[in-house]
């Protein structure tokens, strides 16, 4: 399957959705703003294929903006976007710089992995964070009936080696969900109805792009 340019978006919420058997659906609404070509890479140029994609309009002025974004937006005539994302492509997908995309460049019934920041929680015991079973609540135990229990050795290395399952910064992780199902797309409110979670919480940036597993 030849690889194409995805699309960004803003997370609405959760709903159900009823299919044509009257069966109910977990769904996730998905916000889907026009998405511009803001430039474009080849490999004759950069060594790979790409599409920049600018979208979601953004608070600030162009005045107030770095020199090399006033220049890409003036050039495209837009009003300034808050988010840019680059996706790679093949080289017979390039679009033009300037090109528009909306919510139909995604078809109901097709596969789509889904990005995004997912939700922190803080900090978190090894029980929430690690899905740890805790010590014996039990006489004797005192106050350790969440705890992690020994991490480290004796004398031989006698260290706690990195990457143990410990107690920390629970979630605030980029997030990726693939082969999720699209629903429905709705053309007239460029809404993206896709069947399952979708990482983050509610106004978050969003990417989707093709499923790589499946086509």
């Amino acid at each position: 399957m030849k690889k194409r340019t995805g699309l960004i978006g803003t997370k609405i919420g959760n709903s159900s959705f009823y299919d044509d058997f009257g069966k109910s659906l977990p769904v996730t609404i998905l916000k889907i703003d026009e998405c511009v070509v803001s430039e474009i890479k080849t490999i004759e140029k950069n060594g790979y294929s790409s599409i920049q994609l600018v979208s979601i309009d953004g608070k600030k002025e162009i005045k107030k903006l770095k020199k090399p974004q006033q220049q890409k937006f003036a050039n495209l005539n837009i009003n300034p976007k808050k988010v840019i994302k680059e996706f790679r492509v093949d080289q017979d997908n390039i679009l033009e710089v300037g090109s528009t995309l909306n919510v139909s460049h995604f078809k109901p019934d097709q596969y789509v992995d889904v990005t995004s920041i997912s939700i922190g929680k803080g900090f978190a015991g090894v029980m929430k964070r690690h899905n740890f079973g805790g010590l014996r609540a039990s006489h004797g135990v005192s106050v350790s009936h969440r705890s992690h229990g020994s991490t480290g050795q004796n004398q031989d290395p006698g260290k706690v080696f990195k990457g143990k399952k410990m107690a920390g910064h629970m979630g605030s992780k980029k997030v990726t969900i693939q082969n999720l199902k699209v629903v429905e797309v709705d053309k007239v409110n460029n809404l993206l109805v896709i069947k399952g979670s979708v990482p983050g919480k509610k106004n978050s940036i969003i990417i989707i792009k093709d499923s790589i597993k499946k086509n």
